[in-house]
């Protein structure tokens, strides 16, 4: 079986090739600026909402009040993201991809502004909001079809492909997933090497990629997911 057969053949899903190109790219954008939020708030995730919710647990069993406050504020900022990029998605439902990510790559224009200047409280609230929108670029009938900023439903899928090739499935069929869990992970390396390297620049290689998948996606046909995006 070809590689774009198993592509298009796996739940990461009825994409066509370019449309995965662009969901791997946006998932190593999440990386990066999961990496470099990460360290800059000294270990609180931007995208990673399982995580913090993991923290926030710890937080309120020992009794760390300030601490819990603060993460379900993130946590909150991230929902707020969603709630925005979902509805960019539905006012331009045509062309959504572009219009959605022209609102990310506003969001972390504006973060990566606030945080060369020393604002880094406003410029991390912002960086969950652009995370959270993000999320809205890969949706079908409200529903999101491909998660960029998390992957543990990536991994499962993942184990349960190369489950399916020990009973006659395709021996391959695994690699869209892994292939999509790496672009997070390349991110991530990129993003903790941008926060040692750059510091209050950190954000800008965040700003470039945005800016680089947005004009990509504008590249795509509208309709680049079958039936209907």
């Amino acid at each position: 079986m070809g590689f774009h057969k198993i592509w298009k053949n796996s739940r990461v899903t009825s994409y066509d090739r370019r449309a995965i190109r662009l969901a791997v790219g946006l998932s190593c954008l999440a990386g990066y600026v999961d990496a470099s939020g990460f360290l800059g708030t000294g270990g609180l995730f931007v995208s990673f909402m399982s995580g913090n919710s993991t923290r926030l647990s710890i937080a309120a069993a020992e009794g760390r009040w300030v601490a819990m406050g603060l993460i379900l504020g993130l946590i909150g900022l991230f929902v707020l993201g969603v709630v925005l990029g979902s509805v960019v998605a539905r006012w331009y439902s045509h062309r959504h991809k572009p219009a959605v990510l022209l609102f990310v790559l506003g969001t972390l224009l504006l973060a990566a502004v606030l945080h060369t200047f020393g604002v880094p409280s406003l410029s991390t609230a912002l960086l969950v909001v652009a995370m959270g929108a993000e999320n809205a670029v890969f949706q079908r009938d409200g529903e999101v079809t491909i998660g960029l900023t998390y992957m543990t439903g990536t991994l499962v899928k993942l184990g349960q492909q190369v489950a399916l090739s020990f009973f006659g499935g395709s021996k391959m069929s695994w690699t869209p997933y892994a292939i999509h869990w790496l672009g997070l992970v390349v991110g991530a390396i990129l993003g903790a090497l941008g926060h040692e390297q750059l510091r209050a620049l950190t954000l800008w290689p965040a700003v470039a990629g945005a800016a680089a998948l947005w004009a990509y996606s504008r590249t795509l046909r509208p309709a680049s997911v079958s039936p209907a995006t």
